[in-house]
């Protein structure tokens, strides 16, 4: 018997899915910064290969699948970029001392 490749795929992915959230939500609050530094490092990955997948292919077929998921994938990986370093840089602002006005 065997096993179809959607199911173990699809079966692969709702674990990660599970694994993930569980991870991410037993960090402590001190080791959220580090963790969105290497969050937008990943994604900084998924940009270039995204700009790989998006030039794929010939020039007269600019509205192919290919091209279409790589634009998303870099127009979401940027989002995500930015808003990890927005969200870095306020858990940085939480760790600074206020000055005292005399």
């Amino acid at each position: 018997m065997e096993i179809d490749p959607f199911i173990f795929r699809l079966s692969i992915f709702i674990l990660s899915i599970l694994i993930g959230y569980y991870v991410v939500w037993s960090v402590t609050p001190s080791l959220h910064t580090p963790l969105m530094s290497v969050t937008n490092a990943i994604s900084s990955v998924i940009i270039v290969g995204a700009i790989i997948a998006s030039l794929s292919g010939d020039i007269q077929n600019v509205l192919e699948i290919p091209n279409i998921f790589g634009f998303l994938a870099i127009l979401l990986a940027a989002i995500n970029i930015f808003g990890g370093f927005l969200v870095t840089q306020r858990m940085l602002q939480m760790y600074k001392k206020k000055k005292k006005n005399k």
